[in-house]
């Protein structure tokens, strides 16, 4: 049994292309990797496996049959966010789930060859898809942090944090299609995650439970395990906006027809035609996720210059841009 074809399609392209990004991880607690057009990556495409590594990070995915890749959108506070999941079947996805911080010993499945005899450690967050590590290559904060093995990371007086904090060590999340490894320093609590791979831990988020956002419309029965971000038509991975790419929007609409809801692209091109039709506007959907697909449509058919007459009464009437999403969830996962 091997990964379908147009799965296997859009993995391969999205790792060759410096402008996706991916993260892995769970609602509350994802690492996020990327690269820059110009920046030195080792790119392998392997029969199993597909990676990327940088001097920052990196990311190894295997190409599991059984992954099935749902795209989907979800309003952003000016445009849309894009996405594609990468899920296995709920009873294929677990992972772990240990719930207090333990060590694993030597990382011997490090994408580099000089991480491999460092120390992992799980920091115990019991999410069910991932888990979540620190590679410890200081053979003292390796010692001192062995003192605190079996308690909850975030139990109260437990040093174990303020040590990783000062060992500053890399960032492993793994799930059962592989692996993110950040190497970039860890930014102060007060401080802004940086470009390229990063790391978010809210434990707020992950008292949920919840195994992705609200927002993501994944069918029931899956769990996402990584996601791939193609690259957005009206802005950059930094989030910043530019001149709008039609390129990347007909990409991303046919990733959706090929893997998205069917649902969801009927109530898009309802709506696309009745704005060229110059229909009047209509009442959105009732369900949540038929409404922000409808405001989705609007917003893409302006940002691609649409010239139909009816479209600004449309937004106007039925999109004045507010999210039907707490800003905690908008802001962790984007794309």
């Amino acid at each position: 049994m091997t990964l379908a074809a147009g799965a296997l399609a859009l993995l391969r392209r999205g790792i060759a292309d410096p402008d996706t990004q991916w993260s892995l991880g769970t609602f509350g607690a994802i690492a996020e990797f990327s690269r820059d057009e110009d920046e030195p990556a080792q790119v392998t495409m392997a029969t199993d496996m597909l990676s990327a590594i940088t001097e920052r990070g990196g990311i190894a995915l295997r190409l599991d049959p059984r992954i099935r890749p749902f795209a989907s959108e979800s309003l952003a506070r000016v445009d849309w966010n894009q996405r594609v999941a990468l899920c296995l079947p709920e009873h294929a996805c677990a992972m772990n789930r240990r719930g207090v911080f333990t060590e694993l010993g030597a990382d011997g499945h490090a994408l580099r060859g000089e991480d491999r005899d460092s120390i992992l450690f799980d920091l115990g967050l019991g999410a069910l898809q991932a888990d979540f590590c620190v590679r410890i290559d200081d053979a003292g904060a390796a010692a001192s942090l062995r003192q605190h093995v079996g308690r909850p990371i975030f139990e109260p007086g437990n040093p174990a944090m303020g040590i990783i904090l000062d060992a500053n060590p890399h960032r492993v999340f793994v799930s059962r299609l592989g692996r993110v490894e950040v190497f970039q320093p860890i930014p102060p609590a007060t401080g802004k995650s940086p470009d390229g791979p990063h790391t978010h831990v809210l434990p707020k988020l992950l008292k949920s439970g919840r195994s992705h956002p609200a927002t993501e419309p994944v069918p029931e029965g899956w769990i996402p395990c990584a996601h791939l971000y193609p690259p957005h038509p009206a802005r950059n991975g930094l989030g910043q906006p530019r001149p709008f790419e039609a390129g990347h929007l007909d990409f991303f609409q046919a990733t959706m027809a090929a893997f998205g809801d069917p649902a969801t692209l009927a109530i898009k091109q309802r709506v696309r035609d009745a704005v060229r039709a110059g229909s009047p506007p209509a009442e959105l959907p009732h369900d949540r996720h038929g409404r922000a697909s409808a405001r989705i449509a609007l917003r893409q058919m302006k940002a691609a210059g649409d010239a139909s007459p009816a479209l600004p009464a449309w937004l106007a009437s039925l999109d004045q841009g507010s999210l039907d999403q707490p800003d905690d969830e908008a802001a962790l996962h984007g794309g």
